[in-house]
């Protein structure tokens, strides 16, 4: 420290300018934009080397919070309002049809959490040396913080992808913090989603769950990438309902095998069997 404390001082004394890569003013600017970006991506191989993880199962999922605890408190509030200002208020009753549907979905929190803490100690478990299925979701709350819940409970590590952003994106406390990343562009947290990726497991979301989603199809259907991944959609009731993909083929707009490339599921022991005989079919045999 005192150092550099000296070393500042006779730059200012000799005059000598900043040298470019200490320079704040510039490296925060609109020109150094392709410098920031190439970090995001360069940055995180790093620390994935040191950490050996070559190999993630991603989880997607809404960063709402409808943990049970979190479900049932937004239900009690909810109940409250209708006991004082009764359901005829639209506000009050659209609230609370939102607050029991959170308890609904409070279901694949837990599910999220018990499928990531089984794969994980069955990771643990492999014998190939260098060969770890790290559990990796985007770092924030909801279905994200219940996926480094699970790698948490049962001892492993876990990646968080988090992404400053307004509102939603904090950062949950299970993950591990070696390999906890914040990014700043969207597009580059997205080539770290997939780049490691063996398999994917998708929980139900909104836009940022669907963009995902649908980023990995087009790139597998379009053979942009070389991987053919086990892609799972976990809840037939709430995707059934959000999605009809085979409008798409009624209407021609993709094949009858492009809705292939994703298997629906239901429970954790499918999902996990499904799952852990994939990945060893495909890179551990």
């Amino acid at each position: 420290m005192a150092r550099e404390k000296n070393r500042k001082q006779q730059a200012a004394v000799e005059g000598w300018p900043l040298k470019a890569y200490k320079n704040l003013a510039f490296l925060n600017s609109p020109a150094a934009r392709q410098i920031r970006i190439l970090c995001e991506l360069i940055e995180p191989q790093n620390r994935f080397r040191k950490a050996r993880i070559r190999d993630t199962i991603v989880f997607f999922g809404s960063a709402r919070d409808f943990s049970r605890e979190g479900a049932e408190k937004r239900l009690e509030a909810a109940e409250a309002l209708v006991q004082k200002y009764g359901e005829g208020s639209p506000e009050v009753g659209q609230e609370y049809k939102i607050a029991k549907n959170f308890l609904r979905l409070s279901t694949y929190y837990d599910d999220a959490v018990e499928l990531a803490e089984r794969l994980t100690t069955w990771s643990m478990g492999l014998q190939q040396r260098g060969r770890r299925f790290v559990i990796c979701s985007g770092g924030g709350p909801g279905i994200m913080e219940a996926a480094n819940r699970g790698a948490h409970n049962a001892g492993g590590y876990s990646v968080g992808l988090n992404i400053s952003l307004p509102m939603e994106q904090v950062p949950n406390p299970y993950q591990t913090h070696c390999v906890t990343f914040n990014f700043h562009y969207f597009f580059i947290r997205k080539f770290w989603f997939f780049y490691l990726a063996k398999a994917l497991v998708i929980f139900p979301g909104g836009y940022g769950t669907l963009d995902e989603l649908f980023q990995v199809l087009t790139l597998v259907q379009t053979g942009k990438t070389r991987k053919v991944m086990p892609i799972v959609l976990y809840g037939s009731e709430y995707w059934d309902e959000v999605m009809n993909l085979k409008a798409l083929v009624e209407w021609g707009t993709i094949c009858p095998d492009d809705l292939h490339w994703f298997r629906t599921i239901n429970t954790v022991d499918e999902a996990f069997d499904y799952l852990t005989a994939e990945l060893t079919a495909r890179y551990l045999q």
